[in-house]
């Protein structure tokens, strides 16, 4: 019997990074520029440590058969041996050493104004 696969999808989500465990991730046939994520995978309930983190997020993702995560919000996808804890961190914890593509930054309440050449 062949083993099924296992995928770690980690992305970004109203300001906090999502780590989630699944069987399947791909690219969305039905949604363009979207993954397409299902099968997530949760901690079992008979052991006797309940971690929050996680029953919030089973608790979010109640009744979700397919969730469709915008392609530019992944971080990564990885193909991992065994599922672990499903976590949700603050932005830049956890996140290792992946940092975001440089953006022209403008202080609230200032115009830039236009470019000088």
């Amino acid at each position: 019997m062949a083993k099924k696969r296992t995928y770690r999808v980690v992305f970004h989500n109203q300001g906090k990074v999502y780590e989630l465990y699944a069987r399947s991730a791909s690219h969305s046939g039905e949604m363009y520029g979207f993954v397409e994520i299902s099968e997530l995978i949760f901690g079992e309930r008979t052991a006797i440590l309940v971690d929050p983190a996680e029953e919030k997020l089973k608790g979010e993702f109640a009744g979700v058969e397919r969730t469709f995560v915008p392609i530019h919000s992944v971080i990564r996808i990885d193909q991992v041996d065994k599922s672990g804890a499903n976590k949700i961190h603050a932005v830049g914890e956890g996140a290792g050493n992946v940092a975001h593509f440089p953006m022209p930054y403008a202080p609230p309440g200032r115009d830039p104004g236009p470019a000088k050449s």
